[in-house]
């Protein structure tokens, strides 16, 4: 597995993450609980995009990462 294609997985699975920590905080019962998931969710998000910025920072950098 390349290096791009490692980044790419972890994007996805962050993805993933991020919308089980959403339906998670809209289903919770406890106010508290779901301001936890909430707030979780937006850390997740935020790691997300620093991804996306190091892989668009990676591709431009070393072209053989640049998606075919």
């Amino acid at each position: 597995m390349t290096i791009a294609s490692n980044v790419n997985q972890c994007i996805a699975t962050l993805k993933g993450i991020e919308a089980q920590l959403s339906s998670l905080a809209m289903n919770a019962q406890v106010d508290e609980v779901q301001k936890v998931f909430h707030e979780t969710m937006l850390v997740i998000h935020e790691i997300q995009r620093d991804m996306n910025k190091r892989k668009t920072e990676l591709e431009l950098e070393e072209p053989q990462y640049k998606p075919s």
